[in-house]
């Protein structure tokens, strides 16, 4: 029995992402802190598809050692695909931010994600239909004012998950390596960004995409044989897209 890995599955994109999952049939390990919304998100995912099986796993991600233990804990299920959704953001200007929030958002946006995988390319790099897929931002190819060290670490993801996708091609490995770059999405993102509830997305933004259509934007990525997925910070079309930074492999 063949399983998707969403880690960041209580809401938001990876929420949506395991129902859209679950849709197709895909047996699914859900990974966050909160179990209580992973529970929930469990009983949703069975309304959807009741055939489809949904294991959940608690961790919090933002401490390092815990994504070693993470992935010991995965290596019991046969894994088609690795989505590293879990992350979040942080606005505020560079010598104003607090070092204790930024120290947990490069360990999980960064150190997690590239544990993870690391881990996963070196068991299933050579597995027929496997897919690595890491969830970046618009923000890992654009700086935004107020959230420079956030971007930073989106473009680390964006980057290194370019750069995977480029050297299992370059050894023609099965798998594929996939970054998504999602513009705004109305998620507890902002939340969890500025430290307080509410964020209204309708009246401070004048276009957003729900978590939902992210979620379909993911499964677009998924069926296609692009590398990038990202909406277009202008006009928020969804393109699929070749690599964009350059890979001196290729000259």
């Amino acid at each position: 029995m063949k399983y998707t890995v969403i880690t960041g599955a209580s809401s938001g994109i990876g929420y949506e992402a395991a129902l859209a999952f679950a849709k197709r049939g895909k047996n699914l390990v859900v990974i966050a802190r909160r179990e209580d919304k992973l529970q929930e998100l469990k009983e949703a995912v069975q309304n959807v598809n009741s055939d489809v099986e949904v294991i959940v796993h608690t961790a919090d991600l933002a401490t390092p050692e815990n994504a070693h233990k993470l992935y010991e804990d995965m290596k019991k299920y046969d894994i088609e695909t690795w989505v590293n959704n879990a992350g979040f953001g942080n606005f505020a200007s560079v010598g104003e931010q607090d070092l204790g929030k930024i120290g947990k958002m490069l360990h999980l946006n960064i150190e997690a994600l590239t544990i993870l995988s690391s881990l996963y390319v070196r068991d299933y790099a050579n597995t027929e239909g496997t897919q690595l897929m890491n969830i970046s931002s618009v923000g890992g190819y654009n700086i935004v004012p107020e959230a420079v060290t956030y971007c930073a670490t989106k473009f680390y993801v964006s980057a290194f998950t370019e750069g995977v996708a480029q050297e299992l091609k370059g050894k023609n490995a099965k798998m594929q390596a996939k970054v998504l770059a999602p513009a705004a999405t109305e998620t507890e993102f902002a939340d969890r960004a500025r430290g307080s509830e509410g964020f209204d997305y309708e009246g401070n933004l004048p276009k957003y995409h729900t978590a939902k259509e992210m979620a379909s934007f993911l499964l677009d990525l998924y069926d296609g044989d692009k590398i990038v997925g990202i909406v277009n910070a202008e006009t928020y079309d969804f393109e699929l897209r070749d690599p964009i930074f350059n890979y001196a492999g290729n000259r």
